[in-house]
């Protein structure tokens, strides 16, 4: 049965057309991953479903009354409120309708013969839905969701505004998980939660069939959790259906994409023919310079007009049909990223790229780095994890030479050429152009470096002369991306690498990763990406660097 119908469903700010035409259902115990590129449009649908938005045209519909749950990226709560109120709150539906089967069971006790039938059914159905609220075990599930998201050791008097921003974000999806609704909206409900609470909340949404619609960029999270994933395209605005989870999407991107480069192939070479086509008739035909037999001027004029007509028919046809191609080609498939290091691993042999040693650095009275010691060897891979604030880009930005320590040193060898993806953009100028943020620092012909950049296939040719302020988060990551793959360095530092990135782009730069030579530093929280990365993994904990526990 449908809990939630969308039909040609559109909306926009001001001039700007965020979603366009969207059609899709939510079946009950469907559980729908929503995805596409930063911006499109994920966090204003599940608002629009939420009923927090009106769309500007189409239909919204829910064929039967539900309780629908929302969680937002950023959650607003009461002030003064405290975690337990939080949590009477979000259980008022289950606490109404046990007072309602109270009544009910009431009602049956002093029941005549003649009511007892249609009570009796009254009774059964309220039963059955508050067992599915969980209801009869109220208390043990509240714990056990504080315990699963890792926050049992709060104490439930304390007001949720002097929590952390990770404990808020933690409290407000318990609150969402026990209110137990008909339809469930996410809206990135991995940020904030360690390996163990990401585990634990699959477990739950997969155990519990519950019905959801789930923005996230967690590719782990969506293959273990999703029955299909909906994807905003980035360009048209509208909404395609995929069955299955995460890889089943990514199979079926891979076909779309053979279909793409067979389909652009085709095209090329049927534009070639036409052009040949138009152009070999003035060779071919009039031979003005051979003299025809006398006894034979009459059939070669008229024979020799009927083929120029035909001809002529010929190349119009020709000419027609190659502007039609010509107006609306199809778009040439990017080519795939490849991280081009001037690298040559004998340069570096026998010596270690960078090596670093008793890095501190302190804010306050705080120490994020206490004497870290860090070697970079030319084939090392290696992959930072830690919670937020633990000190993790602090580390990056000092080895890239953007910081400096309180104390400690780092070495560089003479070789290196170090590229620095950090995470928040801060080598992107707003008042650039797109394109002079891009070649700001390389060498090269302005033709051919517009040209290098419009062929990654993440900016389009009008695109490179907005300005940097004008882009999107995941468009300015692309930049920061496409000033990476340019820069031809043969050591890598990245902050947060998968952040922002649609998945295209993302399996794009996982694979070029793969095949690059040199050695790589990466801090990362992102499953799928550490484990395709196939390297050591190190915890920034306390202010130390230490291996991961379980990770080799």
């Amino acid at each position: 049965m449908q809990v939630v119908t969308l039909s040609r469903v559109s909306k926009g700010f001001g001039p700007v057309a965020v979603l366009k035409d969207v059609s899709f259902g939510v079946r009950e115990g469907e559980r729908l991953g929503l995805v596409g590129a930063n911006g499109v449009g994920k966090s204003t649908l599940l608002r629009l479903i939420a009923g927090q938005l009106a769309p500007d045209g189409g239909e919204i519909a829910f064929p039967r009354p539900a309780d629908t749950g929302y969680l937002p990226q950023e959650t607003r709560f009461r002030p003064g409120q405290s975690v337990a109120e939080l949590v009477r709150e979000a259980q008022g539906r289950v606490t109404e309708v046990g007072r309602r089967l109270e009544a009910a069971e009431a009602a049956l006790g002093a029941a005549t013969a003649a009511d007892a039938p249609g009570l009796l059914d009254a009774y059964g159905e309220l039963a059955e839905q508050f067992e599915r609220l969980g209801g009869y075990d109220l208390a043990h599930r509240t714990d056990a969701v504080f315990s699963g998201l890792g926050i049992a050791h709060l104490d439930r008097e304390r007001e949720v505004g002097s929590l952390s921003g990770g404990e808020k974000a933690r409290v407000a999806l318990a609150g969402v998980l026990l209110r137990a609704p008909d339809l469930l909206l996410l809206d990135e409900p991995t940020n904030h939660l360690d390996f163990r609470a990401l585990a634990w909340l699959e477990d739950e949404l997969a155990g519990r069939r519950a019905t959801f619609v789930v923005v996230s960029h967690d590719r782990q999270f969506l293959n273990r959790t999703a029955t299909a994933l909906v994807e905003i395209d980035e360009h048209l605005r509208d909404a395609r259906v995929y069955p299955g989870g995460y890889d089943a999407f990514l199979a079926a991107k891979a076909r779309e994409r053979a279909q793409w480069e067979e389909a652009y192939a085709r095209e090329q070479a049927e534009m070639r023919l036409l052009r040949e086509a138009i152009r070999g008739p003035a060779r071919r035909v009039g031979h003005p310079n051979r003299a025809p037999r006398d006894n034979d001027k009459f059939a070669r004029t008229f024979f020799g007009e009927n083929a120029q007509r035909a001809v002529a028919r010929n190349v119009r046809a020709a000419e027609e049909k190659l502007r039609r191609l010509e107006a609306e080609p199809i778009l040439r498939p990017p080519e795939p990223l490849r991280l081009r290091a001037d690298f040559d691993p004998a340069a570096l042999a026998g010596r270690t790229p960078l090596v670093a040693t008793g890095l501190t650095r302190r804010y306050g009275g705080r120490a994020v780095l206490d004497g870290v010691d860090l070697d970079l060897r030319p084939h090392s891979r290696v992959v930072i994890t830690g919670a937020n604030g633990a000190g993790k880009s602090t580390l990056l930005r000092i080895l890239a030479r953007r910081e400096r320590p309180d104390a400690g040193a780092v070495a560089v060898a003479p070789t290196v050429v170090t590229g620095y993806l950090d995470q928040e953009g801060e080598d992107v100028d707003p008042d650039e152009t797109v394109f002079e943020a891009y070649r700001r620092g390389l060498t090269g012909e302005p033709d051919a470096l517009r040209a290098g950049l419009i062929g990654y296939g993440f900016f389009r040719g009008a695109d490179v002369g907005k300005r940097a302020a004008e882009l999107s988060v995941g468009q300015r990551r692309k930049l920061q991306l496409a000033r990476l793959v340019a820069s031809r360095a043969n050591l890598l530092l990245l902050d947060e690498p998968t952040n922002h990135l649609d998945f295209a782009t993302l399996e794009g730069f996982e694979a070029a990763l793969a095949e690059f030579p040199g050695p790589v530093l990466a801090v990362s929280h992102d499953r799928r990406f550490i484990a395709r990365f196939a390297g050591e993994v190190w915890e920034l904990a306390a202010g130390r660097l230490a291996p991961l526990a379980g990770s080799g």
